[in-house]
């Protein structure tokens, strides 16, 4: 995948913004962070990622999954966006957005989905 192909996927949902988070470029929703690309390593940062979660993850995709002495004692993982599968990616940045955007913009999301 692509920082391109990733940043497609991130602001694909409603309400979605390029930012900054702590002076580094970020996607977010409302103010509140998403994600975002780290160009020290081309990887993506996914919070919300528990550590029982995180470690399966590094065991079952070691090449993709990682975290740094950072994100140590925080619930996140990073993924190298190389070997990233543009489905997962999807998948954490949605329930992250699911997490943080409006209850109304969830639920319009939602609705437009079934119709589909």
């Amino acid at each position: 995948m692509t920082p391109a192909e990733f940043r497609d996927i991130a602001l694909s949902f409603p309400g979605v913004e390029e930012g900054a988070s702590y002076g580094k470029p970020a996607y977010l929703v409302k103010g509140k962070f998403l994600t975002r690309v780290r160009k020290e390593d081309a990887s993506a940062v996914f919070t919300g990622v528990h550590f029982d979660e995180r470690e399966m993850l590094m065991e079952a995709e070691p090449k993709t999954f990682f975290f740094t002495a950072h994100y140590k004692d925080y619930p996140a993982v990073l993924a190298r966006l190389e070997d990233l599968h543009p489905g997962s990616a999807r998948n954490f940045i949605e329930r992250r957005w699911r997490e943080i955007a409006p209850k109304a913009a969830v639920k319009a999301y939602d609705a437009e989905r079934v119709a589909s």
